[in-house]
């Protein structure tokens, strides 16, 4: 059998290109005891990717050259030698780029019958638990406050934005053109989206947050995050999940560092992978909204894995609405 795999060929220099992408044909391993086959329906596109391609000291051991991208998968097992697992059972894990995976260990089985398998890549999964925790284990959000999200309409923003309002906060994202926003507001249910784009970003900005801000979920880092210090109140929380705007090695400027100390601010940075113990609990309260339809989400899927670098590199530059896939099967 034939696995279609996509190998990282170089490091970036500056933005992401096509070229330090390869793909290569290889053949599928026999399986041993204990491990499985499994072909991946849904590969999972994430932000956190672009710091691993990258060969300098960070939170996560680089992706090394030549070796299959890492990623999370939604996969169906075809054939297997653990018996945990059972041909036709549905799985999460990080198969990475690739048609096939072999392995035995690191998989989660899911149940895809009230929730589409994709979601498990996105709101029931990594970014929904990305926003579960920022929010409530660092914001602790309290009923009244305001809470803003900057990546609005993304993965990870968009869950955010409806966790602060079914808490009963007032939700206002920051996000990228008027259709953004317009669906972040509509869709979203976010009270005031503001289009960072806009030449009135400021003023639009200062009065959606006319009582000033309680909390920020952070990603994306830049000018929109100095215009979200510059309006915090006394003891707000930041929790600093992403700073897109300097992973292709751009310098990430702020200006109002004196709220930090004046309005004794709390920021924390966070890696959601650090805190597997809380997982569970919000991977459960997130699919009973997701269920309930309490939660919406949004999915842009690219077809077929040779289009999951032009795909990633759209993501990065913040073409896509929701949680970015590639669909596979």
């Amino acid at each position: 059998m034939k696995n279609e795999q996509v190998l990282l060929a170089r490091r970036p220099r500056g933005s992401v290109e096509e070229d330090d992408f390869r793909i290569v044909e290889t053949e599928v391993p026999p399986l041993r005891e204990g491990q499985l086959l499994a072909r991946v329906h849904y590969l999972s596109l994430d932000p956190y990717m672009r710091g691993r391609m990258e060969e300098s000291k960070s939170y996560a051991a680089p992706q090394p050259l030549g070796e299959v991208m890492i990623g999370g998968t939604v996969a169906e097992v075809i054939e297997s030698k653990n018996p945990e697992f059972k041909p036709g059972d549905f799985v999460v894990g990080m198969g990475g780029w690739q048609q096939f995976q072999v392995t035995g260990a690191g998989l989660r089985k899911i149940d895809i019958r009230a929730i589409p398998a994709s979601a498990y890549l996105g709101c029931v999964g990594m970014p929904g638990v990305t926003a579960w925790y920022g929010l409530t284990q660092i914001g602790k959000p309290k009923q009244g406050e305001t809470v803003v999200v900057s990546a609005a309409a993304g993965a990870v923003g968009s869950v955010v934005g409806q966790l602060a309002k079914l808490r009963g906060c007032r939700a206002v994202g920051i996000a990228g053109g008027k259709a953004k926003c317009e669906l972040v507001t509509g869709e979203f249910g976010f009270d005031a989206c503001i289009d960072y784009k806009a030449d009135s970003f400021k003023a639009d900005f200062k009065a959606a947050t006319g009582n000033g801000i309680d909390i920020v979920f952070e990603n994306v880092g830049g000018t929109t995050f100095d215009a979200a210090l510059a309006r915090m109140n006394a003891f707000g929380r930041i929790a600093l999940c992403g700073l897109i705007a300097g992973y292709n090695g751009q310098p990430i400027p702020i200006q109002n560092v004196r709220s930090l100390l004046v309005n004794r601010l709390l920021i924390q940075g966070f890696i959601v992978a650090e805190h597997m113990e809380v997982w569970p609990q919000a991977l459960a309260e997130l699919a009973q909204h997701v269920a309930a339809k309490r939660i919406r989400y949004r999915e842009t899927v690219a077809q077929g894995l040779s289009s999951a670098p032009r795909a990633f590199i759209g993501m990065l530059k913040g073409e896509n609405v929701g949680k970015q896939l590639v669909k596979l099967v």
